[in-house]
C-alpha cells in the first residue's frame, strides 16, 4: 500500500514521522466519509488557494479519483463532523469535481499535532506564501510554547530561515498584503523589514519591477544619512538667542555665516504665538 504520508527526502519531520506509517498506525482508521461531514482545519495556515492549480487538481480527481486520502480527526465542535488535519485542497477539489464522499484516514490528535500536520504538509509542497508560513510558525510559538530553535528543528529548516520569516510579520499591514497577494516576493520583503518607509519602497519595487539586488541598492540610498558637521556656535550669538527666548517665550535660532549674512528663525507652537511675533515686528518697524 502507498504511504499517503511519505515525506520528501531532505526535509525535517514529515507527516509520516508525525503520524506513523498509515498502513500500521494503531491510532489511525482508513475510511470514506461524505464531503458534507468534513469541515476545514481551524489551524490551517494557508488562506489562499491558486485557482488554476485547484482547477488542475479538480480535473485530475474527475479522471482518477483521490489517490492520497484526506487526514481527519473528530471535530470538537460537533460530534457528527470531522475536521481536516491535512488535505484541505483535495477536499475543495473533490467538491468542485462533484464527489459525494472521499477517502480519509482518521487520526486521534490534539490541537498541536493538527497545526503541525497542516504546516508540514504545506511547507513540503511549497504551498504557503511567506506570510502564511510565518503565521504558522508564530502560532506554534504563541500557542504551544515553541521557540525558534524548536520550530527550526521540527520543520527541518535553518534557524535563520525561521527568524527571517517571523520578521516579515513586523512589516506594515499594506506591505504584508502585497506579499499575500504575490505582488512582492519574500526576497524583496525581507529587505524592507525595519524601514519606516517600507510601503513607499515596496510600491517603487513593484512599479519599476526591481530585482532583489536593485531593491537592496535602493534601500541603501535611503539608509544613507548625512551627518551634519558640528560647528561650535559663537558664544555671543548663543547669548543673544537665550535673551530673545527669555523676552518672547519662543525658541529662536540664529545662523550667521562667515560673511556675516545669515538667518534668524522663530519656532511657534500655535496661532497665538505666531500673532505675537507678527505684532512685535509691526510695532517696532
Amino acid at each position: 500500500m502507498i504511504n499517503p504520508f511519505k515525506t520528501k527526502r531532505g526535509l525535517g519531520r514529515g507527516l509520516s514521522s508525525l503520524i506513523g506509517d498509515s498502513a500500521s498506525a494503531s491510532s489511525s482508521k482508513k475510511n470514506k466519509l461524505s464531503i458534507s461531514s468534513i469541515v476545514r482545519n481551524k489551524f490551517q495556515p494557508r488562506k489562499a488557494f491558486d485557482k488554476d492549480s485547484l482547477e488542475e487538481l479538480t480535473n485530475s480527481i474527475k479522471e482518477r479519483g483521490i489517490i492520497q486520502p484526506i487526514v481527519v480527526r473528530k471535530s470538537s465542535q460537533k460530534e457528527e463532523l470531522f475536521e481536516i488535519v491535512a488535505g484541505e485542497r483535495r477536499w475543495l477539489a473533490a467538491q468542485k469535481a462533484g464527489l459525494h464522499e472521499v477517502p480519509v484516514v482518521e487520526v486521534e490528535v490534539d490541537d498541536l499535532k493538527s497545526l503541525e500536520f497542516a504546516i508540514v504538509e504545506n511547507v513540503q509542497r511549497n504551498d504557503l506564501n511567506a506570510i502564511e508560513e510565518a503565521s504558522g510558525y508564530q502560532r506554534l510559538i504563541n500557542e504551544f510554547g515553541y521557540d525558534q530553535e524548536k520550530v527550526a528543528k521540527f520543520i527541518g529548516k535553518s534557524r535563520s530561515h525561521i527568524s527571517n520569516c517571523l520578521r516579515l510579520l513586523t512589516l506594515p499591514k499594506e506591505v504584508i498584503e502585497l506579499i499575500e497577494n504575490n505582488k512582492l516576493s519574500q526576497g524583496h520583503a525581507k529587505i524592507l523589514v525595519g524601514l519606516e518607509n517600507a510601503y513607499f519602497i515596496a510600491k517603487k519595487v513593484i512599479e519599476k519591477k526591481l530585482s532583489v539586488r536593485q531593491t537592496e541598492n535602493l534601500v541603501r540610498i535611503f539608509k544613507v544619512k548625512k551627518v551634519p558637521k558640528y560647528i561650535s556656535k559663537d558664544p555671543n550669538l548663543k547669548q543673544l538667542e537665550n535673551s530673545l527666548v527669555d523676552k518672547i517665550g519662543m525658541n529662536v535660532l540664529i545662523k550667521n555665516k562667515k560673511n556675516n549674512s545669515g538667518s534668524i528663525s522663530f519656532e511657534y507652537k500655535n496661532l497665538e504665538q505666531l500673532n505675537r511675533i507678527i505684532e512685535l515686528i509691526k510695532s517696532n518697524y
